[in-house]
């Protein structure tokens, strides 16, 4: 079986290391970036089971790359999880509205969190 693919999207380049080791040593493939302009062309190239993305980002935020992604028939069915250190009521009713769901993880993640969350996404349980 092959492993899934995770792309991670944050502007931190520290959290895009932390994060990447996290997923790589639970036998995920990770794509990363730390621009948020690279995300959507990254989807579509390796077509991930799942986009972990940052909310705040220069540029770029993590809704509106959320909204090119669910816009364009090749990346609307990948499940996305929102990471972020700040997530206001209308961050998530936003998102809630956009996506039909929110998940979302707060800043700092440990990994037993992002690894079950994770995992219950790629399940289809999330």
């Amino acid at each position: 079986m092959e492993n899934k693919k995770i792309l991670l999207v944050d502007d931190e380049e520290e959290v895009v290391r932390v994060i990447t080791q996290m997923l790589q040593r639970a036998d995920y493939e990770v794509v990363s970036t730390t621009e948020g302009k690279e995300a959507f062309t990254l989807a579509k190239k390796h077509q991930p089971d799942l986009i972990i993305l940052d909310v705040i980002m220069p540029g770029m935020r993590g809704e509106d790359i959320k909204r090119l992604l669910s816009e364009d028939e090749q990346t609307n069915m990948i499940p996305t999880l929102f990471l972020t250190g700040i997530l206001t009521k209308e961050d998530e009713e936003f998102l809630k509205n956009l996506t039909g769901e929110v998940r979302s993880l707060a800043k700092p993640v440990t990994s037993q969190e992002l690894l079950m969350t994770v995992g219950k996404i790629l399940e289809g349980r999330a």
